[in-house]
């Protein structure tokens, strides 16, 4: 199992593909689809489409082919491949982590002495090399419990956080800038100095608040729509890199480990 162009555990890449490019796998060219949906009966309208889409998503059929839990490992290997920001070793919280794709993309990239933390109400099926905890990061005791599994300050935050979806967009736009707010004001947390969050969001017009507290506390914010986004879709990702600390994060002292 593997994904193109990751890095080996000296920080070099291995394939031969290089930082910033496009190697076969992340981009989607060179991908087939996966199937084609020969009937529909018996099914809901909306369960037809979802399943035409999943069947035709060439992503969906290399996720599975190289064994990775979920198509949106590619999405965070494409943004890591841009700004580089999963280094060997380093400590790594995932928001809203199940089914563990985006797991799985941190451990091979920062390898074997990472410290990576799942988090997400559901229980996720177990990984090696990360620690999972199942339940909603609002609570300080949750809260607790990442604290202790990082021992130290984390060096990425990343949150793929998404509520269920309502079917009305402006409520859905609403509900994830909600948890995208709150993830940073836990990334705030644990964040050491020169650290980075990346964040989801819906676009829809209520970005400019979350986005002018990042560029506060960041040197760098940038919008980015991976290409293993469905092009339908009005997802994009903040990627802030260079944090400044503060009031709050970065306040877990100067241990190693990674950071």
């Amino acid at each position: 199992m593997s994904i193109p162009g990751r890095r080996g555990p000296g920080g070099s890449k291995k394939g031969g593909a290089k930082k910033g490019g496009s190697p076969k796998g992340h981009s989607g060219r060179g991908l087939k689809p996966a199937a084609k949906l020969k009937t529909a009966k018996g099914r809901s309208v909306s369960s037809t489409r979802w399943l035409q889409r999943q069947l035709t998503d060439p992503y969906v059929a290399e996720a599975r082919a190289q064994g990775y839990r979920s198509r949106s490992a590619f999405k965070l290997a494409q943004m890591d491949d841009k700004f580089g920001f999963l280094e060997p070793g380093a400590r790594v919280v995932d928001l809203g982590a199940a089914p563990g794709g985006w797991c799985q993309v941190v451990m091979e990239r920062c390898g074997d002495h990472a410290s990576v933390i799942a988090v997400d109400l559901a229980e996720m099926e177990p990984l090696p090399g990360v620690i999972c905890v199942t339940g909603d990061f609002h609570d300080a005791a949750v809260q607790a419990r990442v604290a202790a599994a990082l021992d130290g300050p984390a060096k990425v935050v990343l949150s793929d956080l998404a509520a269920p979806a309502s079917g009305h967009a402006g409520t859905d736009h609403l509900r994830i800038m909600a948890l995208a707010e709150a993830a940073f004001d836990f990334a705030e947390d644990v964040l050491a100095p020169g650290g980075v969050f990346v964040v989801k969001l819906l676009q829809g017009g209520a970005e400019a608040e979350l986005l002018g507290r990042l560029k506060r506390a960041f040197a760098k914010v940038r919008h980015v729509k991976p290409s293993a986004s469905r092009a339908d879709s009005s997802e994009l990702y903040l990627v802030a890199t260079g944090f400044r600390g503060g009031n709050r994060g970065g306040n877990w002292g100067e241990s190693g480990g990674g950071v």
